[in-house]
């Protein structure tokens, strides 16, 4: 199956490079300062970052002294970007898709990802690789857009007929699979899971759950941008951190 590479055509990704979390990086991540939480202690830490985008993430874990990092994308326009802005030998980029990727046993001790699992058709390959990946122990933290906002291919508000936003709707909940959706006005192919299909792909794969987070907006931005308020009203981004149980027998 040919993989969705939405980010090297011209129009979209011009369109993605001018989104705030693109010019100014983590900060300007609406849910950055939850994930951030998430994440354990990255020093002397084997860091991979799937589906890495920029390398906003992958310059982040250096900062924390990461012993290394290895980036994975599928972009060759999001991986020409991350390398314009890294200039450090203990970050290495991979084109490939998240589904393709092979590494050895225990090679990493943390894993993270921001925002592309809800590209992937099946999650629970993911997992099973990336437990296998995993030094025992080892983290696994990651965002996705949330179940609530990926429900229903029409990724919007309900609004009256002056424009007010009424309410977020959600259908469909538990029809997993495609949805043909809108991002930065182009069509978009994503997967709709249920949260607790995140939850126990992990669990199946041997994971142990040590947080699950729904975004809601910092302080700083609920004072400096009015339409943040709206986002209390439903979470667009889900957040979880799990641990590698090294006790599981395959």
């Amino acid at each position: 199956m040919t993989k969705q590479n939405k980010y090297d055509e011209p129009n979209f990704f011009s369109a993605y490079k001018q989104m705030p979390r693109s010019v100014d990086g983590l900060e300007a991540a609406g849910e950055w300062h939850i994930l951030k939480t998430l994440l354990p202690d990255l020093q002397n830490k084997r860091v991979l970052d799937l589906g890495c985008g920029f390398g906003w993430h992958c310059r982040f874990a250096r900062e924390q002294q990461a012993s290394s990092v290895i980036g994975v994308d599928l972009s060759k326009k999001m991986l020409e970007k991350a390398r314009e802005k890294t200039d450090d030998p203990g970050i290495t980029y991979i084109q490939e898709s998240i589904e393709d990727i092979q590494f050895s046993d225990a090679q990493f001790d943390v894993v993270i990802s921001s925002l592309a699992f809800h590209y992937i058709q099946s999650f629970d390959a993911i997992c099973k690789k990336v437990y296998d990946y995993l030094e025992d122990g080892g983290s696994f933290v990651f965002s996705v857009e949330h179940p609530i906002f990926t429900s229903r291919s029409e990724q919007d508000w309900y609004v009256d007929d002056k424009g007010n936003r009424l309410h977020w709707p959600v259908d469909n909940y538990h029809f997993e699979g495609l949805r043909e959706t809108s991002f930065l006005n182009e069509s978009v192919q994503k997967y709709h899971r249920t949260i607790s299909t995140y939850m126990n792909d992990l669990i199946n794969a041997g994971f142990i759950i040590s947080a699950v987070r729904e975004s809601t907006p910092s302080e700083e931005m609920l004072k400096n941008i009015p339409e943040m308020h709206d986002e209390n009203r439903r979470p667009m981004f889900l957040m979880i951190a799990a641990k590698k149980d090294g006790s599981k027998n395959k």
